[in-house]
């Protein structure tokens, strides 16, 4: 977590063992993000095109997860940068969007590093709940899982793996 001039940003970066075009596919397209991210999603690859990740896929609208998120702006294999909203259990700043810049540096023919740049957190009340929320979700579980999937294969969404496994092999970089 980097706290700056009056904005509060999070950050999370994460060395993936795969080559750059594997990553990038892997936030980029539907297969993709079935394999590490949410068990379903919507995926429209362009600027204002839909950015729908879908945690909780038969849940009523509303209740899916990232619904409704869209693509800012994207530079294959470099940088992607989408909407974000809060979890349906906050409900008051729900309706609101922040912002996701993901870069991409190749280190090494199969080693890639991705970085997570999240902005646009107001303060306050819910605010400061899903500050905390996704500091956890997205250096906690989300890159993790990213980690996870080169490591062992897609997720499994029947039987993910586990914080405590996430959190082990995250910390063996």
């Amino acid at each position: 977590m980097v706290r700056g001039m009056n904005e509060r940003v999070l950050h999370g970066e994460v060395l993936i063992e795969a080559s750059l075009d594997e990553v990038w596919n892997a936030w980029t397209t539907e297969a993709g993000i079935k394999s590490f991210f949410a068990p379903d999603c919507n995926i429209d690859l362009r600027p204002d095109g839909l950015y729908e990740i879908f945690f909780n896929p038969e849940a009523p609208p509303g209740d899916r997860g990232g619904e409704g998120l869209r693509v800012l702006a994207l530079q294959p294999m470099k940088m992607f940068s989408f909407t974000w909203n809060a979890p349906p259990s906050l409900p008051s700043v729900r309706d609101q969007r922040t912002h996701v810049i993901l870069r991409f540096f190749q280190e090494d023919e199969n080693l890639v590093r991705v970085t997570l740049h999240h902005d646009g957190w107001g303060s306050g009340g819910e605010w400061d709940q899903a500050f905390e929320y996704f500091d956890h979700a997205w250096n906690m579980i989300v890159l993790p899982r990213l980690k996870y999937r080169f490591q062992h294969g897609p997720v499994n969404w029947q039987d993910p793996p586990d914080l405590e496994t996430l959190a082990k092999e995250a910390g063996g970089e």
